[in-house]
């Protein structure tokens, strides 16, 4: 594929003004959804092929996400792309003020393997809702679902609309070449850091969704089963392979082994007591990933789990006690199925340890106690997060989702993904039936006292 070629077809369709309209991104959306509907059986066959997901966790996790994500936006859009009112300042009497919403133009959306259906499909709702031509990359380390995607875009929308290149570094980098008016980007903080710089070289404005270490704070007062449970919910969600899973337990030790016998029954109550049997329990997504998430297992931390099959690139769920914070588990993003556990005796101290890191890009705080509640929402900072539950605070589109420091800038969701992919400009239309002389020179005291009146 000619990478520029295409990124210069796409510039000159956007020209035309044929996505501008509120029909014209209504019928794209329609047809995105009509195809996602008619190819949701191909859908799970793909996620199962790059990452062994059930039927019903693709629905939850993908297709289910994606589908609400696509109504909420189109139920919405009208309102969103009407002009806002401004208050007009006294100074530029007679006039009226208000911004007006423009798409960027030509949009990169660059995806993960992890969810990557959800991770690419919804973004590229926002592109198009904002009037966008969109370029799409999907993960190479997902190669059925990539493809899936390739021909259901292709089905619905022109290249020169919307088109997708398939390939790894080599592709990657021929995109991040090119001038684009904005980048998407969903992944690790490395390749972050590189797309912020290519960037930079065409001042392209960018959304960066990265990870990072997700603390799960449980203190004395938690309902101890009801958040293990909720806490294995989230941490073991397509095999911890998720930027807002858990990464690690932070636990007041009073209650820690309390705690950890709740985890352990949940862990089997959910996937058995050899998950590596269990034909629904997601695998690692390739023999690297899952050789990393290997190495970073002590086993003489282990008390629970900490085998894998290399053959079939499965890890049981598995838990590592009397972790500290130089051991190999805590350097990285985990994206894995284990838990290192670390204990604290004051909130102080757990505040403290967390504000040390680079901020997460998830929260979790079990704790029925209120100032410990206030205290973490407003002393930590955090992309978003939970309290008494995980991961549920992205199920929405009527909040933002995104990081903030190592984890990630700019959000999205509902409302929050139109305005991204678009640029909302100022203006103000003023009168013509009169013209204040004030602002015109040669200026007097009378306009300087009149200016001190207006500029106040």
């Amino acid at each position: 594929m000619d990478i520029q070629a295409l990124v210069q077809d796409q510039r000159a369709h956007f020209q035309t003004g044929q996505t501008f309209s509120l029909a014209v991104r209504r019928r794209a959306l329609d047809k995105l959804r009509q195809a996602i509907l008619a190819h949701e059986a191909d859908i799970n066959s793909a996620l199962a092929a790059d990452l062994n997901k059930s039927a019903t966790e693709s629905y939850m996790c993908e297709v289910g996400m994606t589908l609400a994500e696509l109504n909420y936006v189109r139920k919405h859009l009208a309102r969103w792309m009407r002009d806002r009112k401004a208050a007009t300042p006294l100074a530029q009497f007679h006039a009226k003020s208000f911004t007006v919403a423009e798409p960027y133009g030509v949009v990169l959306i660059m995806s993960p393997w992890n969810y990557p259906f959800m991770l690419t499909l919804e973004p590229l709702i926002g592109a198009i809702a904002a009037g966008n031509c969109c370029v799409v990359k999907p993960s190479a380390y997902s190669p059925a679902t990539s493809n899936l995607i390739r021909a259901i875009l292709a089905e619905c929308f022109p290249p020169e609309f919307v088109c997708v290149v398939e390939g790894g570094r080599a592709e990657n980098q021929a995109l991040l070449d090119q001038k684009f008016d904005y980048i998407f980007f969903t992944g690790g903080v490395a390749v972050g850091r590189e797309v912020m710089s290519k960037a930079a070289r065409h001042l392209t404005p960018v959304t960066l969704e990265l990870g990072g270490k997700s603390p799960c704070v449980v203190d004395a007062t938690a309902k101890l089963d009801l958040a293990a449970k909720r806490l294995v919910f989230g941490k073991l969600l397509n095999c911890g392979q998720t930027c807002v899973a858990p990464d690690y337990l932070l636990i007041d030790g009073r209650v820690k082994e309390q705690f950890l016998s709740h985890v352990k029954k949940w862990m089997t109550a959910m996937y058995g007591q050899d998950p590596l049997d269990n034909q629904g329990y997601v695998r690692m997504i390739n023999r690297k990933h899952y050789d990393r998430v290997m190495g970073l297992i002590d086993p003489a931390k282990v008390v629970y789990g900490g085998r894998g099959d290399p053959d079939t690139l499965k890890i049981q769920p598995t838990i590592l006690d009397g972790v500290s914070p130089e051991d190999p588990v805590m350097q990285e993003e985990i994206f894995g199925p284990l838990l290192p556990v670390l204990t604290y005796d004051t909130l102080d101290r757990a505040v403290e340890f967390i504000n040390s890191r680079p901020h997460p890009l998830a929260l979790y705080l079990f704790s029925e106690d209120r100032a410990a509640q206030e205290r973490f929402l407003r002393q930590v900072p955090f992309g978003g997060g939970c309290v008494n539950d995980t991961i549920i605070h992205l199920a929405t589109s009527r909040m933002g989702f995104g990081g903030v420091g190592d984890s990630g800038m700019g959000s999205y969701h509902g409302k929050l993904s139109f305005d991204t992919f678009s640029h909302r400009k100022s203006v103000v239309k003023k009168s013509t039936w009169m013209d204040m002389p004030v602002r015109y020179a040669p200026y007097t005291a009378l306009q300087e006292k009149l200016l001190r009146l207006f500029l106040r």
